[in-house]
């Protein structure tokens, strides 16, 4: 089975499709994603396609990813719709494509998102960030974008320096730049200075949405981020693995969550603005993440010692929940709490096995 022969994953694509959102911005144009096989790229191509046969939107997608094969079999279900146009590339070369007119909206949503390729691939980390930030900027400009939006992370936040409880768009915290793992997070920062700079050199219209730590089914099983680790042990029927004493307490969403934060954010943000996509219903610290899911499988948390590569992309951030009010000014509210969003991500997962 795939996806699209989940009545549950339908469910969660079609209430995202039919939330009050200013659609019209969308219809008749056109839109670039990068990172369209990701966890929430994919899931928002997904959105869209099913705006376009819902409601005749005739919004046509224009999905980047390396892989060929991979984007043709993550969107089987559309294969032949006019309105999906593949495009294999790498984020890190420039995109130039003469057959494209004018593209309403870039979205660059591609980015290495794994411990383990942050400590593997850390140049790779660094330059999807930056180089390939730009090369979707200079692409937007060449291409008259009226919007663009770029994917940013809680992780530019630091560490906590223990003045705040949440994390407004204003904050910054710790990050020690002179390690290996500081290039994720340094490089986004950098990514939205970049942002501002085309902003007000090039006249581009951007706005940033901050993801916090994402998860769903649309989760590929070789993703390496701890909540994505549980999952993958609670759809095996296997004891959770938890690699470290589960202190920290972060922020996380589930992807539809996500998407509809997106979406509200390129829709409606004002231009030059961060906006963080989260809410307090989905906070929770590693060690009650981890019992949950070990619970809802008749399962236990074990104790593991991670090895030196897993150990070397953790995250050093031991709290870092995000503050989502700025968002919810725009009208944005999530449809799961971490419990229940983690509960059907399984359920889904476990239906199309």
């Amino acid at each position: 089975m795939n996806l699209y022969q989940s009545k549950q994953y339908i469910e969660d694509v079609v209430a995202v499709a039919d939330l009050d959102l200013s659609w019209e911005k969308l219809r008749d144009k056109c839109m670039l994603v990068s990172g369209a096989t990701g966890l929430v790229g994919s899931f928002l191509v997904d959105v869209i396609l099913r705006k376009n046969q819902e409601d005749d939107l005739n919004c046509t997608v224009y999905a980047l990813s390396r892989n060929e094969e991979k984007i043709m079999e993550r969107f089987a279900g559309y294969c032949g719709d006019k309105h999906l146009v593949f495009i294999p590339y790498d984020i890190r070369l420039p995109l130039v494509r003469n057959d494209i007119g004018t593209v309403d909206y870039v979205l660059h949503l591609a980015s290495n998102t794994h411990p383990i390729q942050y400590s593997k691939d850390p140049i790779g980390t660094i330059t999807t960030n930056i180089i390939g930030l730009q090369n979707m900027l200079e692409f937007a400009v060449a291409h008259h974008a009226a919007r663009f939006a770029f994917a940013s992370s809680n992780e530019i936040y630091g560490e906590n320096r223990g003045d705040a409880e949440f994390f407004d768009e204003n904050y910054c915290g710790y990050i020690n730049c002179n390690t290996m793992r500081a290039g994720y997070p340094e490089s986004k920062r950098c990514g939205e200075a970049l942002c501002q700079a085309y902003k007000a050199q090039k006249g581009l219209d951007v706005v940033i949405p901050r993801l916090t730590r994402s998860y769903g089914p649309t989760m590929l099983m070789s993703d390496t981020k701890a909540i994505s680790q549980f999952i993958k042990n609670g759809i095996d029927g296997e004891d959770i693995v938890l690699k470290s004493a589960g202190m920290q307490y972060y922020s996380y969403a589930y992807v539809s969550d996500s998407v509809s934060g997106l979406l509200t954010i390129l829709l409606s943000g004002k231009s030059g603005e961060a906006y963080n996509i989260s809410d307090e219903s989905s906070d929770i610290m590693l060690k009650e993440l981890a019992a949950i899911i070990a619970d809802l499988n008749g399962k236990k948390v074990v104790f593991e010692v991670p090895d030196f590569v897993e150990a070397a992309g953790y995250s050093k951030a031991t709290k870092a929940r995000l503050d989502g009010h700025k968002l919810l000014t725009l009208g944005w509210r999530p449809r799961y709490d971490v419990k229940s969003g983690v509960e059907r991500t399984i359920s889904i997962l476990r239906e199309i096995r």
